[in-house]
């Protein structure tokens, strides 16, 4: 088989097609001005023919730009009013009769518009006594709840996180009372940061610039009543021994007819900053875009719900908040029956998203469960000190190896980048991830603080 091409055969054929084709091209349309074909185009062998297609097109009105193409369109949980309270799509408690706002199909996308996860009033000029003033008793305002169609009890629903579209004004605080290190850093702070799709940065961390790794800190779906009963009776039992519990509160519980001071149930909803087996406030930094979250069904059609939003956060959040904004967040979700037996938390799945959590160049710091004779930790007290306060080295105790850490590496940001103790506090909240080393090495189990040295760069 010949394959050659004899062009002054090819050429002979082109120049009378569009011979043909010039004369009805003059008369497309009256407003575009379609100049002749000049002859040089036909011998230059198909130079000039992909213009003249074009333009033929255009005129007759088949061409179409792609941003005029649209897909099928999402469902959108949108907000309204200043806060919460304002806005019939939001609440701030967990109880099983909260009503469904929307319903999507499975494997139709939705968009929740979200709030910050303290309901603020927060701005670029607000003070660390407008964060005295923050009332917890907000927090978290969550969007929803999204009925998720057959979706039945039982089943599980895999939610995939398509986009995270951030607000473009932030903040780190550090609220009285509330944190890691609640018992060191005991006064109001507020870093503001300007967002955008790429990097946060903040006039109060100069020099710093934090990668945009944007997820829900709280996603969730709602309990049955079996469920709820359960979790209110454990909490219960825990704040009776004095451990650190947040039981039920009406003063701005929302929904108010359900869980507010004059609410048919509101010795039962729960507040939001504990995450469940129901998902919630669980604050994985590594369900970004592209992951998807399973949750089981404890009722029909789920119960979904999501919020809190977090720009990026460091393994911990030892703060107690990362760069908290609101935002938009599209997700979409396919139900998996008989799933919720495979699982009794929330689980999450994805591809390369560690790798783009993963900085490229660190600095790790060890931290163990050893402490000053007659120091008596915080999160130890409500189980007496008789037997903890005079020792030196516990054993097995990993939050303390994760304090240790903590403090190592707010030393170490003060000594070697001449931050303030609450900068680096802040910094460590947002861009150093505590990691378990070990937990076999009894006495003296471990855990490491990685601080992603990328967000160091020139203002």
């Amino acid at each position: 088989m010949n394959s050659r091409i004899d062009y002054r055969k090819t050429s002979a054929a082109v120049s009378r097609n569009f011979n043909g084709f010039q004369e009805p091209l003059q008369k497309i349309s009256k407003w575009a001005a379609v100049p002749r074909i000049p002859a040089h185009c036909v011998r230059s062998k198909f130079a000039c023919a992909a213009p003249a297609v074009a333009m033929f097109l255009v005129g007759s009105g088949a061409f179409a730009d792609t941003s005029d193409v649209k897909g099928p369109r999402p469902v959108i949980v949108a907000k309204s009013g200043e806060h919460c309270k304002d806005d019939p799509n939001c609440f701030n408690r967990v109880h099983y009769a909260v009503k469904p706002v929307a319903r999507v199909k499975p494997g139709q996308k939705f968009i929740l518009e979200t709030r910050d996860g303290l309901d603020s009033d927060l701005d670029f000029s607000s003070t660390a006594e407008d964060v005295a003033a923050v009332d917890l008793n907000r927090c978290h305002p969550l969007t929803g709840p999204v009925y998720i169609e057959g979706a039945k009890k039982g089943d599980s629903i895999a939610v995939t996180v398509v986009d995270i579209e951030p607000d473009e004004f932030g903040t780190t605080t550090v609220v009285p009372g509330f944190g890691f290190l609640r018992d060191l850093f005991t006064d109001p702070y507020i870093v503001h940061w300007d967002l955008n799709r790429l990097e946060a940065r903040s006039k109060d961390m100069p020099g710093i610039s934090v990668p945009n790794n944007s997820f829900m800190g709280t996603i969730g779906v709602l309990p049955d009543k079996e469920e709820l009963q359960k979790w209110l009776k454990r909490e219960q039992e825990l704040a009776d021994a004095g451990g650190a519990v947040l039981t039920p509160q009406p003063v701005e519980a929302l929904p108010a007819d359900l869980c507010g001071v004059d609410g048919t149930a509101k010795s039962e909803c729960l507040r939001t900053v504990p995450p469940r087996e129901n998902g919630g406030n669980v604050d994985a930094r590594e369900t970004i875009v592209g992951t998807t979250i399973l949750l089981p069904c404890f009722i029909d059609g789920c119960g979904l719900f999501a919020g809190d939003v977090h720009f990026a956060m460091g393994g911990g959040e030892v703060a107690g908040t990362a760069i908290e904004t609101g935002g938009r967040v599209t997700l979409e979700a396919q139900v998996r029956p008989g799933g919720a037996k495979l699982q009794t938390t929330m689980h999450f799945e994805g591809g390369s998203q560690l790798k783009q959590l993963a900085p490229s160049s660190f600095y790790a710091i060890s931290g163990l469960p050893v402490k000053s004779e007659g120091e008596l930790p915080v999160f130890e007290t409500y189980l007496g000190g008789e037997k903890i306060a005079p020792l030196a080295n516990l054993s097995e105790d990993l939050t303390l190896a994760a304090r240790n850490a903590t403090l190592n590496m707010i030393d170490f940001l003060v000594k070697t980048k001449g931050l303030t103790r609450e900068q680096a506090y802040v910094l460590t909240s947002v861009a150093v991830d505590l990691n378990i080393a070990q937990v076999v090495d009894y006495p003296n189990v471990g855990v490491t603080a990685i601080l992603n040295r990328d967000v160091f760069k020139e203002q």
